[in-house]
């Protein structure tokens, strides 16, 4: 179904044709009868309102790369065979994943979330999985001795091989990959070419097959064009997951994480709009990627229809080596620099800050804003190893009433400590919002509630400036 599924603009019921027949259609003009191998002519005339589309090879090529490149997610080593198939070498990573039956049904969902339809097997050497995929086997042969008896039983047209061979075999009255093997191969090759035995030899594993492995690029660039003008910007979820998709298999197999990233949109008056996506740590997790994708669509407005989008990764950085814990970890995708990352996405990165130590000693300065940053050491509050500070500072200080030399905020106020000089800031005296030259003496005051307050006496009087938790 790849040169239907690779076409961006489609209606039902639909076709793809070349050379005036049928190569494949949808559900619904199956449903009519519209078989591959139909004339075009025959096809119309059974349902009139088929749509029909000239075969992309260009388009089938780009899908097919980027599924490649999905498939990262699953092993490092894999091949593209145009025109329609992927092999994946997934023998070394059974452990990592639980199994083949795990990997199999990870592939089939993925498949699925990313609108292609597949046919699958996987078995022990890469040609008998090609041609039992293709016959619609849908099983997994762990052991040779059941490769080779599955393989024995179909037809001779699975692999593909020309007219001009399939008619000999025919002649032959060999119908079968088992009836060809048990042919003398001497005679065989006199009759039919080197080809078709030496597959049968690779297909049993008797001989080795060299492949091309598929090579990710080095840069991220991929672009999906909609199946119709989107006018909405949460519409651009689905077709972004799957952007989003093969961004997450190619970080895998370049062994990369990725800091930011940007969603270029192509509206209808050919003119374009960026969506940057910035992440509170380096990441490569699908799942992830799509909750901040779906964050951002819902502030965001469109400035016009979108027909396309373009997936670029921006910031890049190497995929530390990592040991497995002794004990059971968090769910992946969870916690702190995710949560960050989505509230940042919702309000606005200078909605989320991290409160930190500035070296300056008068209290209205010693504190600075930044960006969060999980990896960050933490910072000590500010004064911390000089004396007590309040966790609550006034925005503004505040006049405190005099009475027999003792300041009072809700009672006589009793002081618990030893006065702590603060002063100077003359670099800023005048400037616009600075604190400017200030000389006060500090108290740890407590009240007839038992209130514990932070309060300054300077030449104007007493003021309170910080509570106490």
């Amino acid at each position: 179904m790849l040169p239907l599924e690779a076409l961006p603009l489609r209606q039902s019921p639909s076709a793809v044709v070349g050379r005036g027949r049928v190569l494949c259609g949808d559900p619904a003009a199956l449903a009519t009868g519209v078989v591959p191998g139909l004339k075009l002519s025959t096809a119309l005339g059974l349902c009139p309102g088929l749509a029909v589309f000239e075969r992309d090879d260009a388009r089938e090529i780009s899908a097919l790369h980027g599924l490649a490149c999905w498939a990262g997610c699953f092993t490092p080593t894999l091949n593209v065979l145009a025109p329609a198939s992927l092999l994946l070498e997934i023998g070394g990573c059974l452990r990592l994943f639980g199994g083949a039956g795990a990997i199999v049904a990870a592939v089939q969902a993925g498949c699925a979330a990313q609108s292609y339809s597949l046919y699958w097997a996987a078995a022990p050497t890469p040609l008998a999985a090609l041609w039992l995929a293709r016959a619609g086997r849908a099983e997994i042969y762990p052991e040779l001795s059941a490769t080779q008896v599955a393989l024995a039983g179909l037809p001779c047209t699975v692999p593909g091989w020309s007219s001009e061979i399939l008619d000999r075999l025919e002649a032959f009255g060999l119908r079968r990959l088992g009836d060809l093997r048990r042919q003398p191969a001497a005679g065989l090759r006199r009759r039919l070419g080197n080809g078709p035995l030496d597959d049968l030899a690779r297909a049993w594993g008797e001989l080795p097959q060299p492949l091309k492995p598929f090579v990710f690029p080095e840069n991220f660039r991929q672009k999906i064009e909609l199946p119709a003008r989107v006018e909405h910007a949460e519409a651009l979820a689905f077709a972004g997951q799957r952007l989003f998709a093969a961004l997450a298999g190619w970080l895998q197999g370049r062994q990369l994480l990725v800091r930011a990233c940007t969603l270029q949109l192509t509206h209808d008056d050919a003119s374009s709009s960026d969506l940057v996506l910035r992440f509170a740590e380096p990441a490569a997790d699908e799942t992830r990627f799509a909750r901040l994708l779906r964050e951002h669509l819902g502030r965001l407005q469109l400035h016009g229809p979108v027909e396309a989008l373009t997936l670029l990764a921006d910031e890049l950085v190497g995929k530390p080596g990592a040991s497995a814990g002794l004990f059971e970890q968090p769910v992946a995708g969870e916690g702190l620099a995710v949560c960050l990352e989505r509230v940042q996405a919702r309000l606005g990165s200078a909605a989320v800050q991290v409160l930190g130590e500035n070296p300056d000693y008068r209290p209205e300065c010693a504190i600075r804003q930044s960006a969060p940053d999980v990896k960050a050491a933490p910072v000590a509050a500010a004064g911390a190893g000089h004396a007590a500070r309040p966790l609550w500072l006034l925005p503004a200080p505040q006049a405190l009433a005099e009475q027999g030399g003792r300041p009072h905020w809700q009672g006589p106020l009793n002081l618990l400590s030893r006065a702590e000089r603060l002063e100077s800031g003359w670099w800023d005296e005048g400037e616009s919002g600075a604190a400017g030259d200030l000389r006060r003496d500090y108290f740890v005051a407590q009240n007839p509630r038992g209130q514990w307050l932070w309060v300054f006496r300077d030449g104007e009087g007493w003021f309170l400036h910080g509570l106490f938790a």
